[in-house]
This record gives C-alpha cells, structure tokens and sequence, in this order.
C-alpha cells in the first residue's frame, strides 16, 4: 500500500462520507482543529487502501479490510499506540456512518489490538529540574523571560502549546492560579507557586515592555519573542533543551516537565483526582500512568506538595 496524503484516487462517494464526518466532528462534537486534521489524515489513507481494493463506498468494507489494513501499517512499521489510534479513528468514523444510515454495519468494531503495556513516563528529579530553571541568565532580557517560562512549565504541568497560548489576563493574580485552554479548548484552572508568579511578574516589568508591539499580532500573549509575537512551540523546546544541556542534563523536552509535575506532586502525597484535573486528562487512566501500586493519596495536593508552591 502507498501511503500519501491525496485524495486525488479515493472515489466521491467516499470524500463526500469523509467531508459530512469532519464536518460533524469540527461543528457538533467541537474538535480542535488538530484533531480534525489527524482524523483527517488517519481516514484518508484508510479510504486510498480501499480504493485499491476497488471499493466504492466505505459501506461496502467489512472488518477482514479493517485487519489487513491495521496489518499493512504493522509492516510499515506503525507500533501499537499508532495502529490504536487509527483503529479509533476508524470506530468512529463508522459509528458516525451507522448515526447517519450511511452504513449499516460498523465493521471495526469487534476488530481489536494487543494491548500495549502502559510504561512510566521519564521523570527529572526535583534537583535537576531546580538546575534547569536556575540556568537562564536573569540580568538580560531574554533570561528573565526564559526563567519564567521554565518556572511556569513546572509549576503548572503546562504543555508546551498551552504555554505558548497563555494571554496576560490567564493569571489570576490574587487567587495565585492560571486559567489554562487545554485539548479541545477545555479550559482549567491550575494553581501557580509563589516562585513562578514571582518570575512572571519579573518579566512582565522588566522584559515584555521591551518586546510588545502596539495593537501587534501577539495581543494579549504573555511569552513574547524579540519581535514582539507570541512565542513558538519550537522556541519553547529550545529554551528547555539549552538550559539543560547547560546544566548538564541531556535529552529534555518540555514535556518532560510536565511528566515531573505530575510524579512530583503524587510521590509527595498528592490525591490521584486532583492532579486529573490539574493535568486536564479526561480519563484517570491517564493519570494513573504515574503512579505504582500505593495509590493511599491524601486531599491537600498542590501547595503542600509542590515543590516550588
């Protein structure tokens, strides 16, 4: 099978099946756009397999299609988390079908995947995350806003995307917590430790001034580049990489802040459902992620806990 990204070999009726589900799940369900677009991508490819199988409608597809299609992405070298997600996308895809009276059959639904064992997420220990966070030079600019940033990252288990979108009026000043738009626009509130406030406050005096372009594309952005836009995810993944590898710490992400977030919070004693909902994770199981077998959690979760709170 040629995987590409055109639909320039998939019949009509197939687009036609694939345009009224992303329009549903963009309209009604209020997918991100992101999401869409890798539904998109993963049902397209699904639709050029069937269309060399000489298929003229999803309709016609029976679960045999599903298994040499999920086997095909195995032989390219797809592992299972991947073939899962496709697996899911193609789920719900048919039950939109079924919704729809477009199909009247669902033929992925008994179709299943070995599961993959849930490992341990890399962690850094509280000393090295203090390493990194104390890298950035605070006398220039540029450092003070880089420290900030890292401080932010830890004290709030921020993705890198949710960081980049944070606006001024997101900090909630006098309650010490952030207003944060996670996955699919959900919105939460995080608390923020005394140090990372402190920090933002800092930049905000002493940096951003220096950088924000009246009535400028950034907004209200609150982590600006030189050029006074908001700052990139790829600019957020160098600051981290540099300050550790100038403490002499290798292979860091900025993900890897918010895996040491969650770790840190839950090894001090942290409840399991708070930080569910301080991560923004929809399902505990993804939570659960980081826990081992003690999972007697006490209530008083970030500002006892957190290291830096």
């Amino acid at each position: 099978m040629t995987i590409s990204h055109t639909q320039n070999a998939v019949p009509l009726r197939m687009q036609r099946e694939l345009k009224q589900f992303t329009h549903h799940i963009a309209l009604e369900r209020g997918l991100a756009a992101n999401t869409v677009s890798s539904y998109t991508i993963d049902l397209t490819r699904y639709l050029e397999f069937l269309s060399e199988r000489k298929l003229q409608s999803c309709a016609e597809a029976v679960s045999p299609h599903i298994t040499e299609f999920l086997g095909m992405l195995s032989e390219l070298g797809l592992g299972t988390s991947s073939r899962t997600r496709y697996l899911a996308s193609l789920r719900s895809f048919y039950k939109f079908l079924c919704m729809s009276e477009l199909s009247e059959k669902n033929p992925a639904e008994l179709i299943d995947l070995p599961k993959s064992r849930r490992t341990l997420p890399e962690v850094l220990s509280y000393h090295q995350i203090e390493q990194i966070i104390t890298q950035p030079n605070t006398t220039t600019p540029d450092g003070v806003r880089n420290r900030a940033m890292l401080e932010m990252l830890y004290a709030c288990g921020l993705r890198a995307s949710e960081l980049c979108g944070l606006q001024q009026r997101d900090i909630l000043w006098e309650a010490e917590v952030v207003r944060v738009f996670g996955k699919g626009s959900k919105e939460r509130v995080v608390p923020c430790g005394k140090s990372a406030l402190h920090w933002v406050a800092e930049y905000q005096r002493l940096a951003r001034p220096l950088w924000v372009k009246p009535h400028g594309k950034s907004d209200d952005a609150l982590f600006l580049n030189q050029r006074g836009g908001a700052l990139s995810r790829m600019s957020v993944w160098n600051i981290v990489h540099d300050s550790a590898t100038q403490a002499g710490i290798s292979e860091v992400h900025p993900h890897l802040f918010r895996h040491s977030f969650a770790t840190h919070l839950l090894e001090g004693g942290a409840n399991l459902r708070a930080v569910q909902e301080m991560l923004g994770h929809s399902d505990i199981a993804t939570t659960q992620v980081y826990t081992h077998i003690d999972r007697e959690y006490i209530k008083e979760v970030h500002q006892s806990y957190h290291p830096r709170a």
